[in-house]
């Protein structure tokens, strides 16, 4: 086999390497630009039970009431007790509502968390308006240490134009807590912890 050959068969051989490396490297991106994607869909639509977030209280309430229940769960690895302080809450529509949940690092090391969160039934989602939750920001506990952290939510009126959602008159909201690992910190959840105000401190061994 000649040279020219040879060298010919190489360049072939490094463009359909190359090709493939951008494939490989196409696909992982598309897979990363999904996830925003996918979560942006969920919070404009409530798709899956995903709940809104408000810039501002509600300003117009309704008489019809809702009873709204509150779930607490703590996902693997995560040393936390994690309860609502209230179980349920009667709200009307478009009634402005401040209720509390309670964490307590059950370990004696300092430990971060962060919570997933949906509602149920699902098309509730697309009403079920957060103007201020400790769900937006990461939590850390020191050893032993428990905190209350606020959810300020309302549900918007706007249900009731939803052939869905107009019959709902109860509405659980969920969350759990996953661990998070101390020596990732993340920069938009520090951006956003100065401008919300996400747990209230109760005590040492609480």
């Amino acid at each position: 086999m000649s040279v020219a050959s040879n060298q010919h068969r190489t360049r072939s051989h490094r463009k359909v390497a190359i090709a493939c490396a951008c494939v490989a490297v196409g696909m992982v991106g598309a897979a990363y630009a999904a996830v925003p994607l996918y979560k942006l869909y969920c919070q404009v639509t409530g798709f899956g039970g995903t709940t809104q977030r408000a810039i501002k209280p509600s300003e117009t309430m309704l008489d019809k009431v809702v009873t709204v229940r509150f779930d607490a769960n703590v996902g693997p690895d995560l040393p936390w007790e994690f309860v609502p302080v209230q179980r349920t809450v009667e709200a009307r529509l478009g009634e402005n509502v401040l209720v509390f949940y309670r964490a307590t690092n059950t370990s004696k090391a300092t430990t971060r968390g962060t919570a997933t969160f949906n509602v149920t039934p699902e098309q509730a989602g697309a009403y079920f308006a957060k103007v201020q939750c400790f769900c937006f920001t990461e939590q850390t506990l020191e050893p032993g240490e428990t905190i209350e952290m606020p959810v300020s939510f309302f549900v918007d009126p706007d249900i009731l134009k939803d052939k869905d959602g107009r019959s709902i008159d109860r509405i659980t909201l969920s969350y759990t807590f996953y661990p998070v690992d101390p020596r990732k910190p993340s920069a938009a959840t520090q951006s956003e912890s100065r401008s919300v105000p996400a747990a209230l401190p109760v005590g040492k061994g609480s």
